[in-house]
């Protein structure tokens, strides 16, 4: 199995914090570490380019979008999932990093979502449920062949089926991307296969079995992949949970699931019906995405992290550069449910056409 030396620079700033047992203390030790780092971070060098895929949209429960503090007759919200994909510098080399590449066909047999749609009449499913084009596609387009991802990464292993991604060594999946290590918190690798009773919808049981160690980088700290590229620990949503943070043109972005949009992390700023309202009745600066609210107190802990160590809107500065890799967007099923702003996607740069033997048919510049 690769070391994680080799890959990544490992990062300390936010391990006291983390072991502090108590909540309180824990909250405001993070937030100071993350403001030390944001400084350091948005201070110093940027990766290269950053582009965001459109993989698919799906229903997703409101209650669980804004913690159940919308009101809206309205079921369910309807998410946007993307993948980013993200050149850097590591040591003066261009490495590229795919972040959450899910497979959304695989996808489907997640438990949760394979039980609604199986009570979901087939109109209403296609209503709702899209998908785009398939990744591999999509970085055609951007003249990117599957052999020059270095990196692949998750924010977690909800609805993740890694087998036709890694590729097993029973030869029933070819990899998708040959070259690629995937870098997974080992708590997360290790929670996959026996997770906690209420991970268990959401994660399809098959979905790492066969895949070869030697394709697997087990983290257990916060790293930095690059120039201007971080991928730190945020714990909670699951218990192995990470989200990546980019230094770009505009500023540090940062994505994960953790909230499920804007409103999530700007919650007084809210124009979504009940949302500022619970928040500021309860004293939350943040509401969470909470499927999964074993791990709540490390979940609200972790987008406090997100928050601080990312940049504010410039053209709406009580939100922050927050992109939800499952974003809520607008829908005619979810009345009053859209987000007061909508990011969509982080564009930054210029992509590098990465050295290769032979050039891709049909290629073209990439912008």
């Amino acid at each position: 199995m690769p070391h994680i030396h080799d890959l990544a620079t490992t990062l300390h700033d936010f391990d006291d914090a983390w072991l502090e047992p108590r909540a309180a203390l824990q909250v405001r030790g993070i937030r100071r570490a993350a403001e030390r780092l944001r400084e350091r971070f948005a201070g110093g060098a940027r990766c290269i380019a950053v582009r965001t895929l459109e993989l698919a949209t799906l229903p997703y429960p409101s209650r669980f979008a804004f913690q159940g503090a919308a009101l809206s007759p309205a079921p369910f919200v309807v998410m946007t999932h993307r993948a980013l994909l993200v050149q850097f510098l590591r040591r003066g080399q261009l490495k590229t990093l795919l972040f959450n590449p899910t497979d959304v066909v695989a996808a489907r047999e997640t438990p949760y979502f394979a039980r609604l749609r199986a009570s979901m009449p087939e109109m209403a499913e296609r209503l709702v449920a899209r998908i785009e084009a398939p990744i591999v596609e999509q970085l055609a387009k951007l003249s990117i062949r599957p052999e020059d991802i270095d990196y692949i990464a998750y924010d977690h292993f909800h609805t993740q089926d890694l087998r036709p991604i890694l590729g097993t060594t029973d030869g029933h999946y070819a990899a998708r991307f040959p070259n690629a290590r995937l870098l997974a918190p080992a708590a997360e690798w290790e929670a996959f296969e026996d997770p906690h009773p209420m991970q268990r919808a959401w994660l399809i049981a098959q979905g790492r079995t066969n895949i070869s160690s030697d394709r697997v980088v087990l983290t257990r700290t916060d790293l930095q992949l690059g120039d201007g590229v971080l991928l730190l620990r945020t714990p909670g949503h699951t218990i192995g949970n990470q989200t990546l943070f980019v230094a770009t043109d505009t500023g540090v972005w940062g994505t994960s699931e953790n909230g499920t949009c804007v409103d999530n992390y700007s919650p007084h700023e809210s124009q979504i019906p009940g949302v500022s309202a619970t928040a500021r009745t309860l004293d939350l600066d943040v509401l969470m995405n909470s499927n999964t609210p074993e791990l709540g107190a490390r979940h609200y802990a972790s987008m406090l992290l997100e928050k601080t160590l990312v940049c504010r809107v410039a053209r709406a500065p009580g939100f922050v550069q927050m992109l939800s890799s499952s974003e809520v967007t607008p829908h005619r099923i979810a009345p009053g449910l859209s987000p007061t702003l909508l990011h969509g996607a982080i564009t930054s740069g210029s992509l590098v056409i990465p050295r290769r033997e032979r050039p891709l048919s049909h290629e073209s510049p990439a912008t």
